[in-house]
């Protein structure tokens, strides 16, 4: 008789033969099922300002006889945002969620429309054609080539910058960091001042605790408990918004964002009166061929290298990527990040772009795509639930941000600080991602750097064609003021 038992399937060994698992590749990557729904899960609420920031920038656009307003353009935000995001997931693999860009956004508004003279639908189209172009880059193999063609020392520099960068995002975000008497100072004269401030403080410290502790779900959890406490000490002071809807500051010790209070029901039908208000053309006829060359440029470069720059983020702190710092699939990361351009000028919500607020789920434990599933679909939901998603205010989302800044700089000791040609230009690129507040300028001025390094010591030929194009381009791209006003 056999004496052989027989193994009964721990509920981990039925998890890792899903499909879901399969098709993700959750244990392969040392992840689970649990891990990327919460990841999925902090990213959305790192992300969820969008849905409210987005139409305030681009509403401030619209003419009296649009024809669509703010609650539209919400929506098609969400939807977007929902879609393109999911796409991510099932086509590339990654934990990354994509939305309309900030700063793309504003060059929409103040630039295209408020500058240029154009309507918001020429100023769409003036997006559909840089999500083509940027297609067609990724479809050819350059826009991949030239990402591989980065020295990977460089790569880990953008990483660095990028955690950087988005700690100092959350701490302007939730007021603790602001303008003053020197360009930028803590609260208000120096010191923490009112409600907000003690809730960002408040879930800061707590995902702190529960991490050193080793605590699952840190993040979420000190985001949620931190909007749990807004919305207490909304009920009880009644907090007013720190800017009128003129962006004034009448109240510096209010919300900055959103304002954690529920009026009415958690549930509204969306309008999606922004989708298809598009003119692909009406821009050329009214400010002639190159200067439309030139915005569709500018346009395209931030987009460009602000993805490049996220992908290599989210790569490096999610642990994967290869030996030349190149994350898996990238292609299809480029692809679906081109295609989300096109999506969001046809949806009249702007151009989408790859989020580094990414990096909070995959600080949660997000590592593969499903994580982005989770956001899309969440994206999807707040088309009906947008009442419950402003409950979330900026300062506590800010938590997620700045904690997950101090991950990503974990990465800074990659980089060998003793060659000159690679420790210049890395710190170059680390510092003026937050000092001009821009992942492309800081990208920028450590291509031209690192070109110009190696110029000088004589060693040119080291130097990938593709980054002495890409570096000419960037130059292009600081002098493009000078540019436009010599061409008139």
């Amino acid at each position: 008789m056999s004496t052989q038992k027989k193994t009964v399937a721990s509920p981990s060994a039925t998890a890792s033969s899903s499909t879901i698992d399969r098709f993700f590749h959750i244990t392969e990557r040392g992840s689970s099922i649990a891990q990327e729904v919460r990841g999925g899960f902090v990213t959305f609420f790192a992300m969820a300002y969008i849905l409210v920031v987005n139409p305030i920038i681009l509403s401030t656009t619209l003419p009296a006889e649009a024809g669509f307003a703010f609650a539209d353009i919400a929506a098609g935000t969400a939807l977007v945002a929902g879609i393109v995001t999911i796409l991510m997931g099932l086509v590339a693999n990654f934990p990354l969620a994509l939305a309309a860009g900030m700063g793309l956004n504003a060059v929409v508004a103040f630039t295209l429309v408020g500058g240029n003279g154009l309507s918001y639908q020429e100023a769409m189209g003036l997006i559909v054609w840089e999500g083509i172009l940027i297609t067609i880059l990724v479809l050819t193999g350059f826009r991949e080539a030239v990402f591989k063609a980065v020295p990977r020392q460089l790569k880990t520099a953008i990483s660095v910058g990028i955690g950087l960068f988005i700690a100092f995002v959350g701490l302007i975000n939730a007021g603790i960091i602001r303008p003053g008497g020197t360009p930028v100072q803590l609260g208000i004269n120096g010191s923490l001042a009112g409600l907000p401030a003690l809730v960002f403080v408040f879930g800061l410290l707590l995902t702190v605790v529960l991490y050193i502790r080793k605590v699952k779900g840190a993040i979420l959890i000190g985001l949620l408990s931190s909007t749990v406490l807004a919305m207490i000490f909304q009920a009880i002071f009644h907090v007013s918004a720190m800017k009128d809807e003129t962006g004034e500051i009448v109240n510096p010790t209010g919300w900055g964002q959103t304002i954690p209070e529920l009026s009415g029901s958690i549930v509204s039908l969306p309008s999606f009166g922004s989708l298809f208000q598009v003119d692909m053309f009406g821009a050329f006829s009214k400010l002639g061929p190159v200067a439309v060359v030139l915005l569709i440029f500018s346009l395209m470069l931030a987009d460009f290298f602000d993805t490049m720059g996220t992908m290599v983020a989210i790569g490096g702190e999610a642990k994967l990527l290869d030996e030349n710092g190149n994350p898996p699939r990238s292609r299809e990361i480029l692809l679906v990040d081109s295609l989300a351009a096109i999506a969001g000028g046809v949806g009249g919500v702007s151009s989408n772009t790859s989020y580094i607020e990414s990096s909070a789920g995959v600080g949660e434990g997000a590592r593969t795509g499903l994580a982005s599933v989770v956001t899309g679909l969440l994206f999807l939901a707040s088309t009906f639930l947008s009442p419950l998603v402003a409950l979330v205010p900026t300062e506590a989302a800010s938590t997620a941000l700045v904690f997950v800044g101090f991950l990503m700089m974990m990465q800074v000791a990659d980089i060998d600080w003793s060659k000159a040609e690679i420790a210049i230009p890395s710190f170059l690129t680390i510092a003026f991602m937050p000092f001009a507040y821009s992942i492309t300028v800081g990208i920028g001025v450590g291509f031209v750097t690192y070109t110009l390094i190696r110029i000088a010591k004589g060693q040119a030929k080291r130097v990938h064609l593709l980054m002495w194009l890409v570096s000419i381009l960037f130059i292009v791209y600081f002098l493009l003021g000078p540019i436009e006003a010599l061409i008139g």
